[in-house]
């Protein structure tokens, strides 16, 4: 457990929604790599150097929208003894719905086990109640909830890590977020820090910690679907299972495909479930190669990197794994027969993965196109 002053240190964790009319507060704070000055806006924390080492007129974050009170939602947890769980939520791989883009917390909530879901909504952010009197509700922000979805699809632990000069709760983004290091930048105060050991941080650790969150079990889907487009006019929603963050069900947690399936664009989905094997026209899905997209979707660095790569020789796809499946690169060799294998189009380095060409077969058979989610994170800074 971590000691409660250090986890509530800063006002990360009671934090007050900022005002979206308030103006950039930018001031040089540290020295770059290349021996410039950075300048940080210490009001929307993030990065505000200007080409040439300059200060910006406003920062990179200046025009993201603040939360405000409506985006945060209240939860008390003993309210729900049946169980709650929250994910990191962000949009469907694919999707033929005209439902707006899903993403920040996706939250379940049962008064009792026996009872259906009370709550099945996503949110921006989420404040839990806490019996702590000195410090009666922790924060969750959404872009915490989707990086944490990053990392732990990708296998990498998190750790909780504070700034040494500001003790701000680090959060590592994009490339960060699959690379465990010491030195951080830190978003506080732009300045940065060594931690003691490598790792990558995310508040959520601290939450987890201080709200007596344990790990739970979770376990494949035994169910299965196979289903046409043309029955589902309404649309046709798919995600990858990713580990709830927040489980207090004594349940296991189901992993596979998630699949939503809609009869009309007025209606609530027909088909709401999670399934071992997902066949689709014919097509058949593979739940990994999924999970995999959805968290490189979501990266900065790999926006338009993304590709389905088949061997020339022997016509095997191929999928990059382990580092591979978030390092961009131009060389592999096909598994099956070595064969150099070499990407298409604008970009030389990529990675592959074969369920974007599985997508795309789908997408001719749709009765409307999927929609094209972008998040738009901003990458991080150096």
């Amino acid at each position: 457990m971590y000691a409660t002053s250090q986890l509530f240190a800063t006002n990360k964790f009671t934090i007050t929604p900022m005002k979206a009319s308030e103006p950039c507060c930018i001031e040089p704070v540290a020295k770059r790599r290349d021996g410039g000055t950075r300048y940080w806006c210490l009001m929307h924390r993030a990065d505000a150097t200007a080409k040439y080492g300059k200060p910006a007129k406003k920062c990179r974050a200046a025009d993201i929208r603040p939360l405000n009170a409506g985006d945060i939602h209240e939860l008390d947890l003993t309210k729900f003894k049946g169980g709650v769980a929250m994910w990191g939520a962000v949009p469907a791989v694919y999707d033929t719905t005209r439902l707006p883009m899903d993403r920040g917390i996706h939250l379940h909530a049962r008064r009792s086990a026996d009872k259906s879901k009370e709550i099945d909504a996503t949110f921006r952010a989420v404040r839990l109640k806490t019996t702590d009197p000195q410090h009666p509700s922790v924060l969750i922000e959404e872009i915490d909830a989707i990086y944490y979805m990053v990392s732990s699809i990708f296998g990498f632990g998190m750790a909780y890590v504070c700034c040494t000069h500001c003790n701000w709760p680090h959060l590592d983004k994009d490339f960060f977020s699959v690379r465990p290091h010491r030195r951080h930048l830190c978003a506080g105060c732009g300045r940065n820090f060594n931690d003691t050991q490598k790792a990558i941080g995310n508040p959520i650790v601290g939450v987890q910690s201080a709200g007596g969150f344990q790990s739970h079990q979770t376990r494949s889907s035994k169910r299965t679907v196979r289903i046409s487009q043309s029955q589902y006019p309404g649309g046709i929603q798919i995600w990858g299972s990713n580990s709830a963050f927040v489980w207090t069900s004594k349940s296991p947690e189901e992993s596979g495909i998630h699949v939503h399936a809609y009869l009309s664009d007025d209606d609530e989905p027909v088909i709401d479930d999670t399934f071992k094997s997902v066949e689709i026209d014919g097509v058949k899905l593979d739940a990994d190669q999924i999970r995999k997209l959805m968290a490189q979707n979501v990266m900065p660095s790999l926006d338009s990197r993304i590709q389905s790569i088949v061997c020339s020789n022997c016509d095997e796809p191929h999928i990059d794994e382990g580092k591979a499946a978030f390092t961009p690169s131009s060389e592999r060799n096909c598994r099956s027969c070595a064969t150099a294998l070499h990407s298409k189009g604008r970009y030389r380095k990529v990675v592959s993965n074969p369920i974007v060409s599985s997508l795309a077969i789908l997408a001719k058979s749709a009765l409307r196109a999927p929609q094209q989610h972008r998040l738009n994170l901003l990458g991080e800074s150096l």
